[in-house]
């Protein structure tokens, strides 16, 4: 029998902290810390109730500092806003660090801890030794120093603007000029882009530098010989290796680069010419005008909430919760931190979506992926323990990237002309095979960063020219545009606010990539199975949220052909 779900969250009653408890400053918070930390334990159902208040605590925390960050993005411009989440990371989270550690030993020296169900709570104790091993009390300034300077990077972003007739738009709006069918129109906006990003590239420079200088020093606080081992270790990659990655990349050169060259040769052919240049990969032949699949943020959000319906109105649910509570803020402007995000929100469950949407094709595939993030977040908002929420990447990106799959059968909401639904869905296809050899570039060249943190700008702008070659199609010609190429790595915000979180995008658009075929089969049966998965939240090891869903967690050379000589199908058969 099928488990019915509702969107119809209510924030849980407050059983540790009051009602109307706000997080000022450290004061206001140390009592219940200092509770848990001399509360004894004696029996199971004291334990249990421990580990529900400590949860508590750390929800109100978590979404307090959520939306300090939220309300900074919106708006890089509010200097009052920077210094209020500024203030969390540097004068309250450094004092909460020692005791989450006390607080973990105390978990893992407790002789009822070992009587705790195995199943339920294997996967939260796992990541509590591991919290305990990679503690050093040294690292806590750092690490608040890291968490405001990684900030840094949206400010200088949210302040890039280019002119198009006269008109100032965000590098975000003016993208949309890409696909315009005027040629020298597209070039000349190309072109301001890429020189625009080129006026900040010392400042963006200077602040990655710092930023590795930091995160190596962490890493040798912690016993680590580089920060690429500490973070693997950080991020609980407990079921695969930094040789697996490298396998990946490999993968990507062997199967998927090929994929690549004919989509481009196919680009070129349709727009009749004898070169591709880079301007060139968006744009439609003369006659056609680009898509248009929406003109404001809330037409946006409507259509979306139409188009999730038609698979399951649970989905849809989700996002009218979220309309209700003022959960969005889509659409791109000056002062605005650039890229998208869906924020989960601890205590109240509902998420939080950021983007910057121009009335793009790209906006589309943005707003139903971080849709799926917040469906996950809705799907694992009945667990007991704010930890049971804290579910890997790996799956958190499979909910996103499936529902921007899924959703592609009622894409007519968006495109009711059927030519341009055929383009939207070959674009998005398309974007499936092209979208792995940049996850390659930028996961090998983080670990030649960190395996190297002593490098000079000098060897940086080499190796990440090198390596980005390496994954590049032969089929586009870069022409006197080297210097555009050499600095592309700076716009990617990853690098500078979530090191070495990337390749998960690769590994779980093959998970996405799985359960569309079981979509393409049985759709119902693919649809529950993504739930499945999902509302596990974290009490599950990767490979089991994986089994969960239908799939296998493997993203070795074999699997990855299988996959893309599935999509190279499916787009022939919109073809």
């Amino acid at each position: 029998m099928m488990k019915t779900f509702t969107a119809d969250l209510q924030k849980p009653v407050r059983r540790f902290l009051p009602e109307n408890f706000e997080l000022t400053d450290w004061e206001s918070v140390a009592p219940y810390f200092i509770d848990l930390e001399e509360r004894s334990i004696t029996v199971t159902a004291d334990l249990e109730k421990w580990l529900h208040d400590m949860s508590e605590l750390e929800a109100i925390i978590s979404e307090d500092v959520s939306w300090r960050h939220i309300r900074m993005t919106c708006n890089t411009e509010d200097k009052k806003l920077q210094e209020h989440f500024t203030f969390f990371m540097m004068e309250i989270q450094p004092k909460i660090q020692p005791y989450a550690d006390r607080l973990n030993r105390k978990l893992i020296a407790s002789p009822l801890t070992a009587k705790l169900d195995h199943d339920k709570y294997f996967t939260y104790l796992r990541s509590v030794k591991k919290s305990i091993d990679l503690y050093r009390e040294e690292n806590i300034p750092i690490q608040s120093e890291l968490s405001v300077m990684a900030q840094q990077f949206g400010a200088i972003s949210g302040k890039m603007t280019v002119s198009v007739n006269d008109k100032e738009y965000t590098l975000q709006q003016a993208m949309k000029f890409l696909e315009s069918p005027d040629r020298p129109l597209r070039e000349k906006v190309y072109r301001e882009v890429q020189d625009r990003r080129l006026q900040d590239k010392e400042p963006l420079n200077k602040l990655y530098s710092e930023l590795i200088r930091r995160r190596h020093q962490i890493a040798r606080n912690a016993g680590f010989g580089n920060y690429r081992d500490y973070k693997f270790v950080e991020l609980g990659r407990f079921d695969y290796t930094k040789e697996d990655c490298f396998r990946f990349h490999d993968s990507v050169k062997q199967h998927v680069l090929p994929l690549v060259n004919l989509i481009n040769e196919h680009k070129k052919k349709k727009l009749g010419l004898d070169k591709l240049r880079p301007w060139d990969t968006e744009a439609e032949p003369a006659g056609v005008t680009p898509l248009n699949p929406f003109k404001s943020g809330s037409e946006l959000l409507e259509k979306t909430i139409t188009c999730f319906g038609e698979l399951r109105p649970f989905f849809a649910d989700c996002l009218k919760t979220m309309k209700k509570m003022d959960r969005f803020d889509l659409e791109s402007r000056i002062g605005k931190a650039p890229g998208g995000y869906n924020c989960p929100l601890a205590e109240t469950g509902a998420p939080f979506i950021f983007m910057n949407a121009a009335g793009q094709m790209h906006d589309v595939t943005t707003m139903v992926h971080e849709g799926g993030h917040a469906i996950h977040s809705f799907l694992s908002h009945h667990l007991d323990l704010s930890a049971f929420k804290e579910y890997p990447m790996e799956i958190a990106e499979v909910a996103s990237m499936a529902m921007e799959l899924f959703s592609m059968q009622n894409w007519e909401v968006y495109f009711n002309n059927p030519e341009d639904l055929k383009r939207a869905k070959i674009q998005q296809l398309e974007r499936v095979i092209t979208i792995f050899p940049w996850i390659a570039t930028i996961d090998k060249f983080q670990h030649w960063v960190y395996e190297n943190p002593e490098h000079s700008l000098e060897e940086r702008t080499e190796n990440w020219y090198r390596i980005y070659l390496e994954f590049s199609s032969g089929t586009v010609d870069w022409s006197g545009l080297g210097e555009y190429q050499k600095n592309f790595w700076q716009k990617q915000l990853h690098l500078f606010e979530v090191p070495f979180y990337y390749i998960e995008y690769g590994i779980a658009q093959l998970g996405a990539i799985g359960l569309w075929k079981q979509f393409k089969k049985d759709k119902e049966t693919a649809l529950n199975n993504y739930i499945a998965a999902l509302e596990l939240g974290g009490t599950k090891t990767l490979p089991e949220l994986y089994a969960a869903a239908g799939l296998k967690f493997d993203f070795s050379g074999a699997y990855i052909k299988e996959l893309m000589d599935f999509v190279e199908e499916e787009i022939k058969f919109v073809f």
